[in-house]
């Protein structure tokens, strides 16, 4: 297929124009017209790039592309030698940000729950992007649910709360997100979930009696460029792969 079709298809199904973003949705960087091979990941890092020119992509579909409001608009450094990387072997470079965080069926805040095995009910927060519900069955201590977070993301989340406290109601959002607690706090739940956690982010789960689970970004953030490529194998028939660069954050 070309280009233009690849985009106007993500487009839709992730419904990128009714999101307001930090960076741009969509063709970031254009590469070659016609696409044959595709690879997504998390964050369009050197890496990545490497790994796309050793495999013979096309085109890169990722989470975390370039020119992110507020950073410096130099290309100069790490930034020149990715745009060189792109440009010198033609390869597409396609992101979709909160879209891909937000989407009720690929996003990561969806496949999220669904690898655990969480029950959606609703959504909070900035244009909907965190999530809220309840664990499996009658729930479980804070202990076993960092310990199910374990097995599943392959890194152990840094637990604020007492560990023998039972858990049903749960928020999550994946990535960046710790911000949110203060929302979560206020619909009553008895954890909140997401990738990363500041100074601040103790206190407020402290102060609030919420328990929270920093998870990782990268880790949190894996569902929805996986869920994407196997979408993309199944409705177009792209030759497509998910590839993971390890990230311990």
């Amino acid at each position: 297929m070309n280009r233009e079709e690849l985009e106007r298809f993500l487009d839709q199904v992730l419904e990128s124009g009714k999101f307001g973003d930090y960076s741009p949705n969509g063709l970031q960087v254009e590469g070659r017209a016609r696409v044959a091979r595709v690879l997504t990941g998390v964050t369009a890092s050197q890496s990545l790039l490497d790994e796309a020119v050793r495999r013979g992509a096309d085109t890169l579909i990722v989470h975390h592309g370039y020119f992110w409001k507020g950073e410096s608009s130099r290309v100069v450094g790490y930034r020149r030698q990715r745009l060189a990387t792109l440009l010198q072997h033609d390869i597409n470079l396609l992101a979709y940000h909160l879209p891909l965080d937000a989407h009720p069926e690929l996003g990561n805040n969806a496949q999220w729950a669904q690898a655990m095995g969480w029950q959606p009910e609703g959504r909070f927060g900035d244009q909907e992007i965190g999530w809220w519900g309840r664990l499996a069955g009658e729930g479980c201590s804070l202990d076993v649910l960092a310990q199910d977070l374990a097995r599943q993301l392959g890194r152990p989340p840094l637990v604020v709360g007492e560990g023998s406290r039972p858990i049903r109601r749960i928020a999550w959002c994946s990535g960046g997100a710790q911000g949110y607690l203060e929302a979560a706090a206020a619909l009553g739940v008895d954890a909140y979930l997401s990738g990363e956690i500041s100074e601040q982010t103790t206190h407020l789960a402290r102060e609030t009696g919420v328990a929270y689970l920093a998870c990782g970004h990268h880790a949190t953030e894996r569902f929805g460029p996986r869920a994407l490529a196997a979408h993309l194998r199944q409705a177009l028939g792209l030759d497509c792969e998910f590839v993971d660069i390890a990230n311990p954050a």
